[in-house]
């Protein structure tokens, strides 16, 4: 009886694991397949930097208050605008946002509450080692192999992701590409500071506008030439 339980128990486990770990690998397809049809000219970086996003958030952005609040008001000023959703989730669990800055533009929201936001939103960033976060990534890497997606400069940007994670380091940026196609403007916010408190702006204005769509597509910020 003592093993019939033990036995149980180990393939409960091994189903469950196995159950999370297809989840785990949908919701991953998801997030990539999602981010190709919006952003097509992604590559490796691109898709690094949505999933990083989702685990630490934008705590790197935040080590001086001071100085967010001065590039943030530095894109407002110098930024010109064009068509775009208002924000977009990140990575595979949806931990953040990211909140395009023509909210600000539009009025849907003020400069520094959105800076204050964001704060917030760092604060609330749970930890997670570069060494949990290396193991993570590799899976995600895997998948994103197993798909075939053909990205530009594969191996060099793996190469480049690797060695800066082997030295502890973790940010990622944008590539030359999709900033030149996308030209990205926004700032991370958490999923229950953006659902909670800047999605119902949203919605006021939609409501009041009488659109019937559910998210606000606004003006993305182009850098004035």
């Amino acid at each position: 009886m003592k093993l019939y339980s033990i036995l149980t128990i180990m393939s409960l486990l091994s189903f469950l694991s196995c159950s999370n770990n297809d989840s785990f690998n949908a919701d991953v397809r998801n997030a990539i397949k999602s981010q190709m049809e919006k952003y097509p000219e992604s590559t490796l970086k691109d898709i690094y930097k949505n999933f990083f996003q989702d685990r630490f958030g934008p705590g790197h952005l935040i080590e001086d208050v001071e100085q967010a609040h001065h590039y943030l008001h530095h894109e407002l000023t110098y930024c010109l605008a064009e068509y775009a959703e208002a924000a977009e989730p990140t990575g595979w669990q949806h931990n953040f946002y990211r909140v395009n800055l023509g909210i600000v533009q539009n009025e849907i929201i003020s400069c520094d509450a959105l800076l204050e936001a964001l704060i917030r939103s760092a604060n609330a960033v749970k930890p997670f080692s570069v060494e949990d976060w290396q193991k993570e990534w590799s899976e995600i890497e895997a998948i994103i192999k197993a798909m075939n997606l053909s990205l530009p400069n594969y191996d060099e940007d793996k190469k480049e992701i690797d060695a800066r994670l082997e030295e502890g380091k973790y940010i990622g940026h944008h590539s030359d590409a999709y900033n030149i196609a996308y030209d990205p403007h926004y700032r991370i916010i958490s999923k229950k500071i953006y659902e909670e408190e800047i999605l119902p702006l949203i919605n006021n204005i939609i409501s009041k506008s009488g659109m019937k769509f559910c998210n606000l597509s606004i003006y993305r910020m182009n850098y004035r030439s």
